[in-house]
Parts: structure tokens; C-alpha cells; sequence
């Protein structure tokens, strides 16, 4: 952790981390209010206080919200009884741990098992989040940290149409190189799986004297219709991507909402959900910014293998 000139709320900064890597260490088993309390070194109260104050969430919410999101993780890649992930992850029933399944992701857990449909999985707080939790402390922490949600999705096979440019390392300057009337055509492409994207690429699909950024989108691999001219495609394999997404904000504060974003998640670990980053599988992308839905980032993961 970063050295801190205030002792205050250095300790009150310190004891909230602490908190929250005893969660992460034992989301698995019993987590009381006292539990909490020793490891902060305060009162069961204040330490609920300083928790809910920081994060913006109770510690009960919080780790409803954590261990619900790895029990949706377990249901995805494993064929598991309910009953079985119910007990894994703290709930006495599996009646309790389908009522609590069902309110967080509006679908029960035995349908989401058999459909895969995409989640808005809770991402925790991390060790990244201390200069900002510091600003918070500063300001009486008049404002609980903004949440960024997180999904795992499934890309099948795919062809990837995309114009490249020569420098171009992100939007504006991608705009400069090739203009900006590529978004238009890529919004043609009737037989599109997504909507278009921005990209980072990584090397291994990127040719040497190429940029960074491109936009493209993303068709069918038996795709036989036109590309446009200047064009080209690639061909990707199936991959799981994990979605990130901020929260909603003004059309005209777009920059200031990225930024924002990218220092959230500058230090995000996946494997909280049981993966890891496979930069090499697939590009990085953004979609187009809509305030009205957050700002929505993907990047390609892997199961961690064991050992």
C-alpha cells in the first residue's frame, strides 16, 4: 500500500482493505460482523460504517453480492447441482440461495444452468481503489465508490472485418489516420453477430507497420458477403470475454466517464471469477460510448487451469 502523510485515514483507509481481503480470503465460510471488526480493529459498528461509507455497500450486501457472482461462475463451467453450490457459498437452502440467485440476476439458478444467459456479475473492491478511497476519506466520504459490473460471455467462431490504420493507439487519433466514416459501414454490415467495435490488437494479429486501434465488427465465420474496400478479415476463434461496464453518465462528460472507468478497472484481477487474461485469443474492445448505459469495455479470458 501507498505510504499516507494522515494517520488517520491511513488507518481507516488500511482497515477497510483488510476487511476486504478477509472476504476474499474466506467467502466460502461463515463471515461475521465480528470477524470484520477484529481484523479492522474497531467496533463491529464502526467498522460497518467505514465498510458502507467507502465501498458504498454494507459488508452483508457485499458479500451476498461476491458470493452470488462466483456461484454464477461455478453454475457456467461446471455441470453442479444447485443444491451443492448453495451450500459451497454459505446459503443454508437451496431454496434461500434461489431466492437470493433470483433477486440479484432476475433469473433462477437452475434456468441460468441450462441457458448461459449473460449476468451482471459484481466486481469487488480492489487493492487499486486506496488513493481513491483516501479522496473519499478526505471528503468526509460524502460519495461511495461507483460500480463497475462484469460478465462472462461466449464468442462462438467468427470472422472479424476491420480497417486498420498505420499509428493510430485509440480513437481520436485512429479518426485522424482513416476518418471517421468508418463506423458508418461497419453499421451496414447487416449480417453483424454485435454491434461494431473499437479494438486494441494484440501482436499476434497484428502485422508489423499496423496500429494498435482499429474498428471493426465482428460476422459469421461462413460470412460470404461483400467487404467493404480498404477491408479486411480475420478469422477468430470461440472465446469467453469478460464485459465490463461503468456506470450511466452525461452524453457530453463521455472522456471524463472513460477515464474514470479505466482507472476502476486498471488493476481489475480476474481471477476472483476463476479466469485469467488471454490477451492473445481475441482483440480488446470498446463499444460506441451511450451515456445512458455506462461505458462498456471486453476483454478475452481463460479458465485458470489447476495445478
Amino acid at each position: 500500500m501507498s505510504n499516507l502523510t494522515n494517520t488517520p485515514n491511513r488507518e481507516i483507509t488500511e482497515a477497510v482493505m483488510r476487511m476486504n481481503n478477509y472476504i476474499a480470503e474466506h467467502i466460502k465460510k461463515p463471515i461475521t460482523q465480528q470477524d470484520l471488526a477484529k481484523v479492522a480493529n474497531y467496533s463491529p459498528y464502526y467498522s460497518t460504517r467505514i465498510f458502507k461509507e467507502v465501498t458504498g455497500k454494507s459488508p452483508f450486501e457485499y458479500i451476498r453480492k461476491l458470493r452470488l457472482s462466483q456461484a454464477a461462475i461455478k453454475l457456467h463451467e461446471e455441470n453442479v447441482r444447485v443444491l451443492d453450490v448453495a451450500l459451497e457459498f454459505v446459503f443454508n437452502s437451496h431454496e434461500g440461495f434461489t431466492r437470493a440467485f433470483a433477486k440479484e440476476f432476475g433469473v433462477t439458478p437452475k434456468h441460468y444452468a441450462k441457458t448461459l444467459q449473460p449476468l451482471n456479475l459484481f466486481m469487488p473492491f480492489n487493492d487499486y481503489d486506496l488513493q481513491k478511497i483516501q479522496k473519499k476519506v478526505d471528503n468526509n466520504m460524502s460519495e461511495p465508490a461507483n460500480t463497475i459490473f462484469v460478465q462472462i460471455m461466449e464468442r462462438p467462431a467468427r470472422k472479424l472485418i476491420l480497417k486498420r490504420a498505420k499509428n493510430a493507439t485509440e480513437y481520436f487519433s485512429f479518426c485522424e489516420e482513416v476518418g471517421c466514416s468508418i463506423w458508418e459501414i461497419l453499421c451496414g454490415i447487416k449480417e453483424a453477430l454485435f454491434e461494431p467495435i473499437g479494438m486494441w490488437m494484440p501482436n499476434n494479429l497484428r502485422p508489423e507497420g499496423t496500429s494498435l486501434y482499429t474498428q471493426g465488427v465482428e460476422v459469421p465465420i461462413d460470412y460470404t458477403g461483400a467487404i467493404p474496400t480498404g477491408f479486411e478479415t480475420l478469422i477468430l476463434p470461440p472465446c469467453k470475454m469478460l464485459i465490463m461496464q461503468g456506470q450511466p453518465y452525461d452524453d457530453e462528460n463521455f472522456a471524463e466517464a472513460i477515464a474514470f472507468f479505466w482507472q476502476q478497472t486498471a488493476n481489475f484481477n480476474p481471477e476472483i471469477y476463476g479466469y485469467e487474461w488471454a490477451n492473445e485469443e481475441a482483440p480488446r474492445f470498446q463499444l460506441a460510448p451511450m451515456g445512458y448505459r455506462g461505458y462498456i469495455e471486453g476483454r478475452p479470458v481463460k479458465k485458470v487451469t489447476k495445478d
